[in-house]
């Protein structure tokens, strides 16, 4: 892998210290003495109107910036692998080379990485970027560990919604299809068939809901679950592992 800077067309080799795949970010090394680092921003106090500026690559155009606005915060968006995000949203035009660039405010200040943008006809002027506040704990951990370490739960579970859970004499929740072996659901007592009604003492009906309370946990932390099995609710207590 190369790499060039703004206004510089030397290509520098870049060391991979690691990447996740979730977020779709990397932490890339170079050996160049003198650069100055971009000054981060407060992805926390973005307003809707702000004003926003996407630097990249569009189509192998180097350097290229657009200008617009924030159009929201806080958007939860989906992208094709079934990853959800937090983003926020511009409709400064990101486009194939833009992403994995900054998202920039009226401060030059970077607020989020360019990700992914809606495409369609008659669909113009809608991106995504990941608040740079959330990309610090990952790149801290790409730059210690070489990965991001995440809390693991070992389900593979579907939602019920009423009519599902009436059509099956079970209740609304998460219905358990799969536990894989040696993890923190098969040493708690989690079993195929149970259905997940709650977790930590919050009611829950779909896999979103048990991922959110999961990950605002540490590997090495419990959860207390409670299943329906057999007609019969029962509690279960699971410590959390590393994500393999």
């Amino acid at each position: 892998m190369t790499v060039k800077l703004y206004n510089d067309n030397t290509e520098y080799e870049g060391e991979i210290i690691g990447t996740d795949k979730q977020t779709d970010l990397a932490v890339i090394k170079i050996k160049k003495d003198g650069l100055t680092a971009a000054e981060l921003g407060d992805s926390s106090a973005t307003q809707v109107g702000e004003f926003a500026m996407a630097i990249g690559s569009p189509l192998g155009l180097d350097n290229s910036v657009t200008a617009g606005i924030v159009s929201a915060v806080n958007r939860e968006v989906q992208d094709d692998d079934g990853n959800k995000y937090m983003a926020i949203q511009t409709d400064a035009a990101i486009n194939s080379g833009n992403s994995g660039g900054a998202l920039v405010n009226s401060k030059g200040q970077v607020i989020g990485v360019n990700t992914l943008k809606l495409s369609g006809t008659g669909v113009e002027g809608v991106g995504f970027a990941i608040p740079i506040n959330s990309t610090k704990s990952i790149y801290e951990q790409l730059i210690e560990y070489n990965k991001v370490k995440r809390p693991y739960i070992g389900i593979g579970g579907r939602d019920l919604d009423k009519n599902t859970a009436e059509a099956n004499d079970l209740v609304v929740g998460i219905y358990v299809r799969t536990v894989a072996e040696f993890s923190s659901a098969e040493k708690a007592g989690i079993q195929i068939g149970d259905v997940i009604i709650e977790a930590d003492g919050q009611k829950i009906t779909t896999m979103d809901e048990l991922n959110e309370i999961k990950n605002k946990k540490q590997i090495g932390d419990t959860m207390k679950i409670k299943v329906y099995r057999n007609k019969k609710e029962k509690e279960l207590t699971l410590t959390l592992q590393e994500q393999p």
